[in-house]
Order: C-alpha cells, then sequence, then structure tokens
C-alpha cells in the first residue's frame, strides 16, 4: 500500500503541474507530449491520474486522515 501511496502521489503531483500551466500558461503539457487532439496515450495518463486521486482519497478515509509514505517500526 506505501508503493501505491508513492505512486499516486506522484501522479497527482503531475496532473496537478499540468492544470497549474494550463491556469496560468494556456498550455497543456501532456497534449505537448502526446501531440493535439485526444489520443490514446493522454487519455491513459488521464485516467491514471484520476485513479490516483480516487486512490488517494479513499487511502486518507480508510487511514483515518493521514497517508502512509513508510512503515512503522
Amino acid at each position: 500500500m506505501i508503493i501505491a501511496n508513492i505512486i499516486a502521489s506522484i501522479l497527482v503531483i503531475i496532473g496537478a503541474i499540468n492544470w497549474g500551466l494550463v491556469g496560468i500558461f494556456n498550455w497543456n503539457l501532456v497534449t505537448a507530449i502526446f501531440g493535439a487532439g485526444l489520443p490514446v496515450g493522454a487519455v491513459i495518463i488521464y485516467v491514471l491520474i484520476l485513479l490516483s486521486a480516487i486512490w488517494l482519497i479513499i487511502a486518507c478515509v480508510m487511514q483515518r486522515g493521514r497517508i502512509s509514505y513508510r512503515r512503522d517500526i
């Protein structure tokens, strides 16, 4: 679960940076990488970011407001 939390956090940060670039500069990083329109690669990235956000919400609820990034010893 720790690995999933780390990967999900990275993907959500990438999504947040992309939306920040869209909001400030009107430039979409995912579109710049995968090309204009809505290619399959861009759809996969957007779906992975969505699933990551849902995962972090569920993990936060299950762990009573905390997301764990390391094992407690």
